[in-house]
């Protein structure tokens, strides 16, 4: 499949979410974003936070024919969400590249769901860790950077998809700010994408969740908020306060905090942090939980 035929099969996606739902707040009620079609039958993959909690799902093709769908799956550890339409696509699927064998200076393009592509190269492959408790080994970063990017195509130079558009961020090279995309590796698809069509989520233990936005600052992994009503905030950790310190551990950035607190056991571990707040510093054991249990479950439409 070359790249002007698998753009075709890019796309747009419009979500709706109840008022009450744990997310509203945060990612608001009506989201709009991109998804690619990677089964025959309709199934479309997307970034998750686009349709967490929806409970209605819109796609629309590019020669403007629109299709409800229904929401499969948001996995929580990739970040990927599983669309499934109930109607006729008509579009082919995409295949699934190696994200793995993409190098640094690989041209790729990403398209959204208007079918507006960005020709870029990939400018790095390293680890990132975002503040609302998610990390990934090793994500795909390109430059320049596409303006609608959330559940974007990142298309390989052969029409495979090699990544899924998460973020638009900044790097900084040679002193001068340039924007770039972040995108979750189709390689993470495979493993758990039979279990997501049948099972609504991947067959592996929720990870403990705290509910806790974190910020590294020189080191230090600093707490931004808390979700109400979340293991955090029923523990009284606030804005502010600096985690140093898991169990008998030292936290030694972001990514370290989350691997040592998901290295305690599933979800329901209980996690003793050390906190240093305005100078002093106090232990708390933090209940953790399955941050699914908060969220509202895809409705069959």
């Amino acid at each position: 499949m070359d790249i002007d035929t698998a753009s075709k099969s890019v796309v747009a996606l419009r979500a709706t979410v109840p008022d009450d739902a744990f997310t509203a707040a945060g990612l608001g009620t009506s989201r709009e974003g991109s998804g690619v079609v990677i089964g025959n039958r309709g199934l479309v993959l997307t970034i998750g936070y686009l349709i967490t909690e929806a409970d209605e799902v819109w796609l629309t093709t590019q020669d403007g024919k629109v299709h409800a769908a229904h929401p499969l799956a948001y996995d929580q550890e990739t970040g990927f969400g599983l669309v499934q339409s109930l109607g006729d696509l008509g579009l082919p699927a995409v295949p699934l590249g190696k994200s793995g064998a993409a190098q640094l200076g690989d041209a790729v393009t990403l398209v959204d769901g208007l079918g507006r592509a960005t020709r870029a190269s990939i400018v790095a492959r390293q680890e990132f860790a975002g503040y609302w408790e998610y990390l990934l080994d090793e994500a795909i970063f390109t430059a320049p950077a596409h303006e609608s990017w959330g559940g974007a195509a990142l298309l390989g130079s052969n029409g495979e998809l090699l990544g899924i558009g998460s973020l638009r961020l900044q790097m900084i090279e040679k002193g001068q700010v340039a924007d770039i995309n972040m995108a979750v590796p189709i390689d993470l698809v495979p493993p758990i994408l039979d279990d997501l069509v049948t099972r609504g989520q991947a067959d592996r233990p929720p990870r403990p969740w705290l509910g806790v936005f974190s910020a590294e600052s020189d080191g230090d992994v600093v707490v931004m908020n808390v979700s109400p009503n979340s293991p955090a905030d029923k523990a009284g950790i606030q804005r502010g306060d600096i985690i140093s310190d898991i169990r008998d551990e030292q936290v030694g950035g972001l990514a370290d905090f989350y691997r040592k607190v998901w290295g305690l056991g599933p979800a329901g571990a209980e996690v003793p942090l050390r906190l240093v707040r305005d100078g002093r510093e106090n232990w708390v054991r933090v209940k953790s939980a399955d941050r699914n249990s908060f969220l509202k479950r895809p409705q069959l439409q």
